[in-house]
């Protein structure tokens, strides 16, 4: 788990950074009410993402031992749906992102002025803080947030470090590679999530497992210790998996490559 923090902090905070990149290269010579304006908006995006984080926890404290069970198994499933719509969303528009935000931002300066300047830039940092927190929530049912806090903030200097990098013009490597292969990490962090979730719903006796275990591979490969301990926190992997994990696992990964048969098949078409 702490790794896939590492790497969701880092992605997450990345796309929140080029996002004010793109807020900020709009505003520059645009005035110093303008620039007050984007810069508030970021700041109150951020407020809004821990005031986030703070509610999800005292909601989670107010909640007794079978409500916190029954919250924690329902969001790390949440945080996993949300996770692949995000890199199935990010996939579709990455490439208009910036021309679609800086028409947002034309369309709020005309009409509303700083504010609603100001109102684009906090739901654009809210979306990404907003996402961030709820990933992390559900991997923080499993170890809690101390264990999670330092590859956290890990994550978000290296994502820093990178948006400084690309600011510079110092590509050590080439920005789509990197976004494409990161998006492929975190699909198989959703599908490591559902897995967990399952289990968790299996727990409850909110699902029936099915044969249970559906085979058994600890002798050679244990979900426990070592690597095999490595692969279960990151991808989900069971040596010992009822019918169930089997089947929403695999399933995940089918609706993934159907997804990706449709995109492939649709671009040809709408590019003729």
């Amino acid at each position: 788990m702490l790794l896939n923090a590492f790497i969701i902090v880092w992605r997450e905070s990345l796309e929140a950074m080029l996002v004010i990149g793109i807020l900020a290269a709009w505003a520059e010579g645009r005035g110093g009410s303008v620039r007050a304006g984007l810069w508030s908006g970021v700041a109150a995006g951020g407020a809004l993402a821990l005031a986030l984080s703070a509610v999800m926890q005292g909601a989670l404290g107010s909640l007794s031992d079978r409500g916190q069970e029954i919250f924690q198994a329902l969001l790390i499933l949440f945080a996993a749906a949300l996770m692949t719509y995000m890199v199935l969303w990010m996939r579709r528009h990455a490439r208009g992102l910036r021309r679609e935000m800086e028409g947002a931002l034309n369309r709020a300066a005309e009409h509303r002025g700083t504010w609603g300047i100001a109102a684009v830039a906090a739901v654009a940092v809210a979306r990404e803080g907003a996402e961030t927190v709820i990933f992390l929530q559900g991997m923080a049912s499993g170890v809690g947030w101390g264990a999670l806090l330092p590859s956290a903030l890990a994550g978000l200097s290296l994502a820093a470090f990178t948006a400084w990098a690309a600011a510079r013009g110092l590509r050590l490597l080439p920005q789509h590679q990197v976004l494409r292969v990161s998006a492929n990490l975190l699909l198989l962090f959703a599908a490591g999530m559902l897995v967990l979730g399952t289990d968790r719903l299996i727990g409850m006796e909110w699902i029936p497992p099915g044969p249970d275990p559906l085979w058994d591979t600890s002798a050679w490969l244990d979900d426990g210790a070592g690597a095999g301990k490595w692969l279960a926190d990151l991808f989900g992997y069971r040596a010992r998996p009822a019918a169930a994990n089997v089947l929403v696992f695999c399933a995940f990964w089918v609706l993934m490559a159907a997804q990706h048969w449709w995109s492939a098949r649709a671009t040809p078409s709408a590019a003729a």
